[in-house]
């Protein structure tokens, strides 16, 4: 879930979040205890721990997000994508063991960090009142993004591993966030994609009424052609598989110039062969 500006880290970012967490939420956070974890296919899994770790993250964020999908980034800091939450984030990154390289990355936003930065990322796209009984045991995954070189199952599923075991060893259950389509459709600037997606997802993948959300600057789906015969970008798909729902219908974020549809994926609902290959269990 993707989440998507602009002041710069200042300090590491566990400076931030390492101390103030138990007090802020009851949950500690626990992460792995060894500085990283190697998968399989030559990519080693970790958490950042330094300012740098996190500016690798931005980095590549910034490289898919505005180089690639023509975002518009207006961070002081060029080519990196930064925003006011990044600071209370913990910063998930899949690097090539070869080269080091960050090619993958999620950032993840915990309940106490929730309250200290005053909100999750997603309320400023939806009204989120409906989940306010959840946000003690509710994550939010945002900024997910893959270098192109390495669009392959391997680094999102180890990428999704780690988001699973940090879960289950910090007792939260809940994930949400913003999963973006591109407004791009036949190489032009379009809703008709995203409208199409939200009308097939509608029907087959909607939250109960008690949990769905409104956007604050909705697609206008109405107006337009919402019957094209499209599929969902692999990640939302991926997410659906896992067992995700759609919240509501999808906003409009024209700095990133993607339509965002809001998700929300609970561990109770994994089914169970991703639940044993994920935990165990």
């Amino acid at each position: 879930m993707s989440e998507h500006r602009t002041p710069e880290l200042t300090t590491p970012a566990h400076t931030l979040t390492r101390a103030s967490l138990l007090p802020a939420s009851g949950f500690g956070i626990s992460q792995p205890s060894a500085p990283s974890t190697t998968a399989k296919g030559g990519i080693d899994v970790s958490w950042a721990v330094h300012q740098d770790e996190v500016r690798q993250a931005q980095r590549l964020r910034y490289r898919v997000f505005a180089d690639e999908m023509g975002a518009r980034l207006q961070g002081k800091l060029p080519g990196h994508d930064i925003d006011l939450f990044d600071d209370f984030c913990e910063h998930l990154l899949v690097r090539d063991s070869a080269s080091g390289e960050v090619i993958g990355t999620y950032r993840v936003l915990t309940p106490a960090q929730a309250k200290r930065v005053g909100s999750t990322y997603s309320d400023t796209e939806f009204d989120l009142t409906r989940l306010r009984m959840m946000r003690e045991r509710m994550v939010e995954l945002g900024r997910s993004c893959v270098h192109p070189d390495y669009r392959h199952g391997g680094v999102i599923m180890a990428l999704w591993g780690a988001l699973a075991e940090f879960m289950h060893r910090n007792q939260l259950d809940i994930m949400i966030g913003c999963a973006s389509i591109p407004m791009w459709h036949n190489g032009v600037v379009s809703g008709d994609v995203a409208a199409s997606i939200w009308a097939q997802l509608r029907q087959t993948h909607l939250a109960p009424l008690e949990l769905q959300v409104r956007p604050r600057l909705p697609l206008p789906v109405e107006r337009m052609n919402s019957s094209l015969p499209v599929e969902p970008p692999a990640l939302i798909k991926g997410y659906l598989r896992l067992g995700a729902k759609i919240l509501g219908a999808p906003a409009w974020d024209p700095d990133f110039n993607s339509a965002d549809l809001p998700m929300m994926m609970r561990i109770e609902d994994l089914p169970s062969r991703y639940r044993k290959h994920f935990l165990g269990r």
